[in-house]
Formats: structure tokens, C-alpha cells, sequence
């Protein structure tokens, strides 16, 4: 697949920078309910990352892990090897927190397991062969490609948002999901230059963007809405669309039009998304995240 004369590649030079996984540790003993003080939607905004985002990274790197054989360069092939050490480890520190939200009294596990057979039914090998195989292989790069792409610009924006430290975000969720946004967009090109090497079509990168976004914001509107109804807090309110209303206004979640926004910019032809701008600051961020430290401690 890797010589298709269509596909657009990028050789990597030898001073890319190098992708690989961390040691973190989280401690999550201390989390309460809405941890988010006074904003239990923005909470439950967050907590969709811990629902949603194993099962689907988890695909992605079974995607790749199936990809590797075809991918010759070999700078690339260490940038995949690397993203997939990356995606296991936020699964894993996701369900983590997750664990600890369920023994707080937050029901989550049944949601949690229609989500895995979901993703299992629709992302996973299907037990394809030949051309077949190879196709849906693509199609998969293609539609992580695109959710990569979200997936960076909100890790972005989870480094920047100094809101959610002025509003007390409990220390450990917060380094969690600026831990995770910073590795994002440390790895933000990884997918998208496997998806261009084996294939690089155009009209399967619009395609699986545009369903990459049609299915990520109704995925969170509907994830959101069951951990907001699932809430067991009497403190939680009672107007949760006048609450995301709020959120949204002042900044404490990031804003639902990004799906729709971002998609010119990736679409554009010759678009690459190391364009989406230097990542000192998550680097930063990954040198002194206090989980990482704590596990070499």
C-alpha cells in the first residue's frame, strides 16, 4: 500500500521530533463529584474524555498497530510506535479516573460498556481480507485522522484555558487533561501522515472529516447529557442547557462550533497539521506535569 503513486507522503527528517510514552501517576482519592467547583456541566464535559476516549483510542491503536507493516519509512514507523505507547496510556489513566467517579457514585459502567461494543462493531477489523482489509484499513486512518485533528486544537485550548485553574479544577484532573491535551498536540501529526503514506486520498480525507465531525459533537452532546442525568448531586442545577449557555460565554468549556470552524482549515488543500502552530508550551507542560514527576519519584 505504502508505493501507491496517489498517496502524499512526508519523509521525516532526522531531527522530527521524537513521540513517545510516559510514565504518569495520578492520584485521584481526593477527586469529589464535580470537581469543576460550581460548574457541574463542565464537569460532566470533562468527565465524557473518561467515558468515551479508551474505547476510541484503543481502536486507533489497533488501527495503526495494523498499519505498521505497510508503512516503510522507518522515521514514521517510530512516530506510530510511539503514538500507540501514548494512546494506551491515556486509556488507561482515563479509566482510572473513571473508576474512582463510579466508586464516588457516579453510574457510568453500563454507558461505558455500550460504548466499547459500539466501538467494537463499527471501528474494529471486522475479520476482513485482501483488498477488502486494506480498504477499511484506510477508511479507519482516514476518520482518526480527522478526529486527531479535534482532538489537537481542544488539547490546545485544555493549555490554555487558565480559567479552569481560576475556578479551583482539582489538581489532579486538571494535570490529567492537560497531561493528555499536550501529548495531542505533541502527536498531532502522527495519524494523519500514516493515513497520507498508505493512501492520501483527498475526497477519503473530506470524507471521513466530515463524518470524523458529525459524529464526535453529537457523541459528546449525548455522552454529556447521561452523566448530567446520571448526577446523583442535589447541587447539581436544574437548567443544564442554561449552564452549558453560561460555560460557553465565559470561556470554562471550550466552544461546540470548533467541529464546524475547523473544518475549512483541514480541508484546505496542502493543509498539514504541523501548520497548527508551534508546541513549545505542551512541552513544556510535559516536562514538569506533576503525574509525570510523580512516577519517577
Amino acid at each position: 500500500m505504502a508505493e501507491q503513486a496517489g498517496a502524499t507522503q512526508r519523509r521525516y527528517r532526522d531531527e522530527a521530533h521524537a513521540i513517545h510514552a510516559r510514565d504518569v501517576h495520578f492520584d485521584f482519592d481526593s477527586v469529589p463529584m464535580h470537581y469543576v467547583p460550581g460548574e457541574a456541566l463542565a464537569t460532566h464535559i470533562v468527565n465524557v474524555m473518561h467515558l468515551v476516549l479508551p474505547e476510541g483510542e484503543r481502536a486507533m491503536a489497533q488501527a495503526l498497530t495494523e498499519a505498521l507493516p505497510h508503512i516503510d519509512d522507518e522515521r514514521l514507523r517510530e512516530e506510530v510506535t510511539g503514538f500507540i505507547g501514548q494512546e494506551t496510556m491515556h486509556a488507561n489513566s482515563h479509566e482510572a479516573a473513571r473508576r474512582h467517579l463510579q466508586s464516588i457514585g457516579l453510574d457510568v459502567d453500563s454507558y461505558v460498556n455500550k460504548i466499547a461494543w459500539l466501538v467494537d462493531r463499527i471501528l474494529g477489523d471486522h475479520g476482513l481480507t485482501g483488498r477488502a482489509r486494506e480498504e477499511w484499513l484506510k477508511e479507519r486512518l482516514g476518520l482518526f485522522a480527522g478526529m486527531e485533528h479535534y482532538t489537537a486544537v481542544l488539547g490546545e485550548w485544555l493549555l490554555n484555558a487558565d480559567i479552569l485553574e481560576a475556578k479551583g479544577m482539582h489538581p489532579a484532573m486538571l494535570d490529567l487533561v492537560r497531561w493528555h491535551g499536550a501529548e495531542e498536540v505533541e502527536h498531532r501529526s502522527v495519524v494523519y501522515d500514516a493515513f497520507m503514506h498508505l493512501d492520501g486520498s483527498y475526497a477519503r480525507k473530506a470524507r471521513t472529516a466530515i463524518l470524523a465531525g458529525a459524529t464526535l459533537l453529537p457523541l459528546f452532546i449525548v455522552s454529556t447529557a447521561y452523566l448530567y442525568r446520571k448526577d446523583p448531586s442535589p447541587r447539581k442545577g436544574r437548567f443544564w442547557a442554561l449552564q452549558f449557555w453560561s460555560a460557553t460565554r465565559r470561556g470554562v468549556i471550550p466552544k461546540w462550533t470548533v467541529f464546524f470552524t475547523e473544518m475549512p482549515r483541514y480541508l484546505r488543500p496542502g493543509f498539514h497539521p504541523s501548520q497548527l502552530g508551534p508546541m513549545d508550551t505542551a512541552l513544556r507542560y510535559l516536562a514538569h506535569s506533576p503525574a509525570a514527576r510523580a512516577a519517577h519519584r
